[in-house]
């Protein structure tokens, strides 16, 4: 969709009138240099993020799809657009932060797995109707011949509560058979922790796994079904490169991670201690799984990417910290800048296949980008703070992950993290949500910047989603920097928006500038976020974990 902005004198005055000659453009589809000029002509903050998430969510961007030429387009624009309210490049002296990425796209005539039954029975099964599969990047052919299998439970190693389902297994050079989730002994975030599937590779690798099988709940696949799950065979995953060429991946002897569909499960348990329908009840009861036993099958499964290395910039901007006992200090603001690009199917059928992204998340940029702005008009603050738009967010927090990794910081130390992904900016919101907040310092900070705006600090409310674990801050966790993640809160009006979006227009085409969103809320938005961002580089004291949290314990070691 197109967009035309009301205030058309303001772009024929801050562009070349050949620009505004005939017809208006809309701000999508004047290049970089025009439509950052027009932006920084408008004196007023709402019509400024309005014209942000325009350009930004236009066609023209295509999706903003990481590595794209739309996203390398929406990457330069969000550069000049800090530099234009006086940020300084944060990346060694650039604006970019070059991410290496490597795709892997799956060869589909690759995919096979047949399983061995105890009697010597080869059971061949085929590819989408009872299994998918999901090849290493290490090698563009992946192939587990005949192995040795075990059962692992939820694949869960997890001491401190007392629970391990690795105990007493010998992995090494046989494929792990697990379930996803995790039992219900932990947290809500705790266990959005060790539900990750990333994690369950590790864990198996480090034993010397060399495939896995991933088994679902009855509750899982209802919320999944069987035909959702395969509905995108050809889908592209991706991963940062590691300096010397590796793929970043949390279980590199892992060949291959195999799905199977429920119907043919009971061909891995053919002659073990317990059987499929066993093991089963026990997760669909949400207790601990039983544990770890060896099968009586063996598993062979093949898989093929064709992969291609690109690269797709992370946006740095820096404000240097006044105080020079805190400015080595950085606080860092991020938000991701990719989309999901574009859906071929629908174009294929004559439909409007761009996922144009306005919620997800051009508001969170554009009200990153008022932030900036914000900042470098008043008092610089004590500590140094780096304004972050990342790339491949939506392929696995890749760009965040590569940052928090790699941070352009010199010498400096990161001591806080406050990220802004999809805030839904439909109602007049009258609260704020900040995942993890409660878990360091950061909180109190939150509460007394808060006390000046009306605006309250509201709980989770939907801890059994752990959100905490799934946007990009959590990378920055993972390095042991205490982090919050800003939603707009969930009172007025909030909870029936955030899952009307959710349902109707998350990850669609129909998340685009036609959406009626509140661009003088996304102003009081940016407004809260500022003063959150500027308590942060300010307080005496740098945020630390509070004592005995899971997340500090574990990553931190505090």
């Amino acid at each position: 969709m197109k967009v035309y902005p009301a205030r058309i004198s303001i772009l024929c005055a801050a562009v070349s009138l050949a620009a505004c000659a005939t017809s208006a453009p809309g701000v999508g589809e004047l290049d970089t240099a025009a439509a950052v000029a027009a932006v920084s002509a408008t004196p007023d903050a709402v019509e400024r993020l309005r014209m942000d998430v325009a350009w930004l969510a236009d066609d023209a961007r295509e999706g903003r799809e990481a590595g794209s030429r739309g996203y390398v387009d929406a990457a330069h624009y969000v550069a000049a657009r800090l530099e234009s309210v006086g940020v300084e490049p944060g990346a060694n002296g650039e604006w970019f932060q070059e991410v290496p990425l490597r795709s892997a796209s799956p060869v589909l005539e690759a995919a096979a797995a047949s399983i061995t039954t105890r009697d010597g029975s080869v059971h061949e099964l085929k590819h989408l109707d009872d299994f998918t599969i999901r090849a290493s990047m290490s090698s563009e052919s992946s192939r587990v011949e005949n192995a040795e299998a075990v059962f692992i439970g939820y694949g869960v190693h997890a001491p401190a509560f007392g629970h391990d389902d690795y105990a007493n297994a010998d992995l090494n050079g046989k494929v792990a058979v697990v379930f996803s989730g995790a039992p219900d002994i932990f947290d809500n975030e705790s266990r959005a922790h060790f539900n990750s599937t990333g994690l369950k590779y590790k864990e198996a690798s480090d034993r010397g796994a060399i495939g896995m099988v991933m088994l679902n709940s009855s509750a899982s696949m209802e919320s999944l079904p069987w035909d959702r799950r395969i509905a995108n065979p050809s889908y592209t995953s991706m991963s940062w490169i590691w300096p010397d060429g590796r793929a970043e991946t949390s279980g590199p002897n892992i060949k291959a991670n195999l799905t199977i569909h429920p119907d043919k499960a009971a061909l891995l348990f053919d002659g073990a201690e317990q059987s499929y329908e066993t093991v089963l009840t026990a997760v669909d009861a949400e207790g601990e799984a039983p544990e770890s036993f060896d099968l009586a099958v063996r598993i062979s499964m093949a898989g093929g990417v064709k992969v291609d290395d690109v690269t797709s910039p992370n946006v740095v901007g820096l404000i240097p910290g006044a105080d020079s006992a805190r400015a080595d200090e950085f606080v860092i603001l991020t938000g991701h800048l990719d989309h999901t690009g574009v859906n071929q199917r629908l174009v294929a059928e004559g439909k409007d296949g761009i996922n144009n992204g306005a919620m997800d998340n051009a508001v969170g940029i554009a009200s990153l980008l008022e932030v900036a702005r914000r900042l470098t008009a008043g008092e610089p603050p004590a500590r140094s703070v780096l304004i972050v738009a990342v790339t491949a967010e939506e392929k696995g927090l890749l760009g965040a992950d590569y940052f928090a990794h790699f941070p352009t910081i010199g010498d400096g130390e990161m001591v806080a993290n406050v990220n802004l992904d999809m805030p839904v900016l439909l109602h007049d919101f009258t609260d704020v949500i900040a995942f993890g907040a409660e878990r360091s310092s950061i909180g109190p900070i939150m509460e007394r910047a808060l006390e000046q705006t009306g605006v309250s600090l509201q709980p989770d409310p939907i801890p059994q989603l752990g959100i905490f674990t799934r946007s990009d801050h959590y990378r920055f966790v993972e390095q042991g920097v205490p982090s919050i993640f800003l939603w707009t809160g969930f009172s007025n009006g909030g909870e029936e928006s955030f899952w009307d979006f959710y349902r109707n227009h998350y990850h669609r085409p129909s998340d685009e500038i036609t959406l009626p969103i509140r661009y003088d809320q996304l102003a009081r938005f940016a407004e809260i976020k500022h003063i959150i961002a500027d308590a942060i580089a300010n307080a005496p004291e740098r945020p630390r974990w509070n004592e005995g949290d899971f997340f500090g314990d574990l990553f931190a070691g505090e």
